[in-house]
C-alpha cells in the first residue's frame, strides 16, 4: 500500500503539466478535512458522526473575489450496511455569479485487507444565478445580457471510491457525471465533469508527533490543479502545516482541538500567480466536529440447569 501511495504522488506531478485555474468547483485549502465534498465514498470512513463547516474568502482586496461556504456531514448507518452523507455549497460566489450545490450521498462500506473500502454515490441539485446589475457592458439594451437576477439549475450525480486504514487513505471520484445543462433567461451553461484524486499518510515521528502529508488533485480533463500538503500534529490536539498549490499559492495553516471532538483551523494563502499584485491573500476558517457514539452492550443471562 505504501507503493500505491508513492505512485499516487508521482502521477499527481505528471498530470499537472496542464495546470490552470478554470474548474467550476470551488477550491479550499483545508481539503484534508473536507473529503466528503468531493468523494461520496468517504462517508462513514471515520466510523463516527462528523460535520465540517468552512468559509473561504479568496484573493481579498481584488474586488468581486470568490467567497465560498461549505458544509459537510456524514455518519454510519449499520442497518443500511454503509453510511450516508451530505455536502452543501451554500454560498459560492464569484462576481455576479452565485452557485448553490446540495448533494446527499450513500456509501457501501466493507473491510478490505487492513482497512475499509467505501463505494459511494451522491445525488443532488446544482443552481446557478446571475445578478445582471453587476455587469459593465457597452451595448445597452442587449437582450442577451440580463439586467436583473436570473437563475437556473440541474440535477447532479457523482461517484467515488475511498479506501483507508489507520495509516493511510486513497480515493478517486468523479462529480457532475451527467454534465447537466443550466438555462436561465437567454443564457445557458454546462456543468463540467470533475475528477478527483486524494491520498495521504500518517507517519508517527514520536509518541507526541505525527506527520501527515497528503495530495489533492482536481481535473476537468482540460486543466488540472494540484495541492501538496503536510501537517504536523502535536499530541493529536494541535497542528501546523503548509501547502503548495501549483502555480497559484503557498498556504500556511494551523489549528487546535478547542474541546474534545471539536477542531478549529485557519489557513492563509500567499498568492504566487500573476494576480499577486492585486490580491491581499486568501483567508479560510474551518470548524469540524466528530465523535464516535458508544454502543450499548446488551447483557444476556442464561439459567444453568445444574442450579435450578
Amino acid at each position: 500500500m505504501r507503493k500505491l501511495l508513492l505512485a499516487t504522488f508521482s502521477v499527481a506531478f505528471v498530470i499537472c503539466g496542464n495546470q490552470a485555474l478554470a474548474q467550476q468547483d470551488p477550491q479550499v485549502s483545508h481539503n484534508m478535512f473536507t473529503k466528503m465534498s468531493v468523494n461520496p465514498g468517504y462517508a462513514g470512513s471515520s466510523e463516527g458522526i462528523c460535520a465540517t463547516l468552512l468559509y473561504r474568502n479568496q484573493w481579498t482586496g481584488f474586488g468581486g473575489e470568490p467567497k465560498t461556504m461549505l458544509f459537510t456531514a456524514d455518519m454510519p448507518v449499520p442497518v443500511l450496511h454503509g453510511a450516508v452523507g451530505l455536502s452543501v455549497y451554500a454560498a459560492d460566489q464569484l462576481g455576479a455569479e452565485k452557485n448553490l450545490n446540495i448533494r446527499g450521498a450513500y456509501a457501501f462500506g466493507f473491510e478490505l485487507g487492513e482497512g475499509r473500502m467505501g463505494l459511494g454515490v451522491d445525488f443532488g441539485y446544482h443552481q446557478k444565478s446571475l445578478n445582471g446589475s453587476k455587469f459593465v457592458f457597452n451595448d445597452q439594451g442587449d437582450n442577451n445580457i440580463p439586467t436583473g437576477s436570473v437563475s437556473g439549475g440541474t440535477l447532479d450525480l457523482g461517484f467515488g471510491a475511498y479506501y483507508n486504514t489507520d495509516q493511510l487513505y486513497f480515493g478517486v471520484s468523479a462529480l457532475h457525471l451527467t454534465e447537466g445543462d443550466i438555462k436561465y433567461d437567454n443564457i445557458s451553461s454546462t456543468l463540467a465533469r470533475h475528477y478527483y484524486l486524494l491520498a495521504g499518510y500518517n507517519a508517527e515521528l514520536s509518541s507526541a508527533l505525527t506527520l501527515k502529508p497528503s495530495v489533492h488533485v482536481k481535473s476537468d480533463a482540460v486543466s488540472t490543479q494540484l495541492d501538496l500538503n503536510t501537517n504536523l500534529w502535536i499530541n493529536n490536539k494541535y497542528w501546523v502545516g503548509a501547502s503548495y498549490r501549483l502555480q497559484d499559492a503557498f498556504v500556511l495553516m494551523a489549528g487546535l482541538e478547542i474541546i474534545p471532538n471539536l477542531k478549529l483551523g485557519y489557513s492563509y494563502d500567499i498568492t504566487t500567480s500573476e494576480i499577486k499584485t492585486y490580491s491581499s491573500g486568501t483567508h479560510e476558517i474551518m470548524l469540524g466536529y466528530c465523535f464516535s457514539p458508544s454502543i450499548a452492550v446488551k447483557r444476556q443471562f442464561h439459567r444453568n440447569v445444574r442450579f435450578l
